[in-house]
């Protein structure tokens, strides 16, 4: 039954997207901020296709930053990319720039003020990603990184990269840090949606001035113990998900 669910959402939410995509289309001329709204309006359709057609949503433990800050994220489902979108004000996502030449789903995210890096050009991408940065901001936007760079099993080897330190280094804002268990319930590279309350937790700001190996150990450290503790709890309530 999961299994015929999740085909189900899949084809519904590509429906959506693409109606949605075309319909947006004049939009990719207006300001970033309505094509931020409307962004937004997107994602919650997508929500509650997930939750009505998967019985899957999510809950939020701890204070939503707002203004400026960094955002370092476990990334471990397609499901906090969402709804990360949707808590956050504004947020300035730091992605691979191929994203961008997807259609439509790509056009938008580079008219939405993303901060978009080329991994091929070694140090100078990482320079043009705290530059980018330091515009959002500047902006009092929050810019949003996964520093593990891709989506990881739960449980898997944690991998942080150096460009969550650069960022903490070159923006002199506090970086709040942000645990979750949503692999569980929509895994990387599983077509499976199971059904049950994903948590997003944003832990408490570890404040601007630490040098780097103190900072990325702190990171790593709350960021895996959290999301542990979140998916132990999420196996004692939910029987069926993945041990």
């Amino acid at each position: 039954m999961t299994a015929l669910r999740s085909v189900i959402f899949v084809v519904l939410l590509n429906l959506w997207t693409i109606g949605v995509g075309i319909l947006y289309l004049p939009l990719l001329l207006a300001p970033s901020a309505v094509v931020v709204v409307a962004a937004k309006f997107w994602l919650r359709g997508a929500m509650v296709l997930l939750k009505l057609i998967c019985g899957l949503s999510y809950q939020v433990r701890g204070e939503v930053p707002r203004g400026a800050a960094l955002v370092a994220s476990k990334h471990q489902s397609t499901l906090e990319t969402f709804a990360l979108r949707l808590l956050l004000d504004d947020p300035a996502f730091i992605l691979k720039r191929e994203l961008l030449r997807i259609p439509f789903f790509g056009w938008y995210l580079g008219k939405s003020g993303v901060v978009a890096i080329d991994r091929s050009a070694g140090m100078k991408a990482l320079k043009e990603m705290v530059k980018g940065a330091e515009a959002a901001t500047r902006q009092g936007r929050q810019v949003l990184i996964f520093p593990e760079g891709h989506r990881q099993e739960v449980g898997a080897e944690p991998s942080y990269h150096t460009g969550v330190a650069m960022l903490y280094a070159g923006l002199n804002v506090p970086c709040v840090p942000v645990a979750l268990n949503s692999g569980l319930f929509w895994g990387r590279g599983s077509l499976a949606k199971r059904h049950g309350v994903a948590t997003l937790e944003f832990l408490p700001a570890i404040p601007p001035g630490l040098d780097r190996k103190a900072f990325m150990a702190q990171l790593q450290d709350s960021i895996e113990a959290a999301s542990a503790r979140l998916a132990d709890e999420a196996r004692g309530r939910w029987a069926h998900l993945p041990r």
